[in-house]
């Protein structure tokens, strides 16, 4: 995620954002992740909405490279495709450094602070 200007890698960046914006788009990658690969149904299955909305979710993960989709007979089979959570991590890494030190600066200020002995 290291572009700067519009165009399609902005397009892209913008797609993965809005994916990981929706607490059931982050839910099931979270179910990818720790349960591996899984039929339609089996995610379905952990969610209280039809099979039609759980699709439209799983397209926007598709569409921003989050999943992939594999047919094994009837059955659609995703897949967590982590490659584009490696591209957001990098792009948050200076906002996490920023935080840390800012963290760091509160507890040495704590640290200075008298302990306020009233009970």
């Amino acid at each position: 995620m290291t572009t700067t200007g519009g165009g399609a890698g902005a397009a892209i960046e913008d797609r993965v954002f809005a994916a990981l914006a929706n607490a059931t788009r982050r839910e099931v990658l979270r179910l990818l992740r720790e349960e591996g690969p899984q039929p339609v149904q089996a995610l379905a299955d952990h969610f209280d909405m039809r099979r039609p909305s759980l699709s439209e979710h799983l397209k926007v993960l598709r569409e921003a490279g989050l999943v992939s989709e594999q047919r094994s007979g009837r059955q659609r089979i995703y897949r967590l495709e982590a490659a584009p959570l490696a591209e957001v991590q990098d792009w948050l890494h200076p906002y996490e450094r920023f935080w840390r030190q800012r963290l760091r600066g509160l507890g040495e200020l704590l640290d200075r602070m008298p302990d306020d002995d009233r009970s």
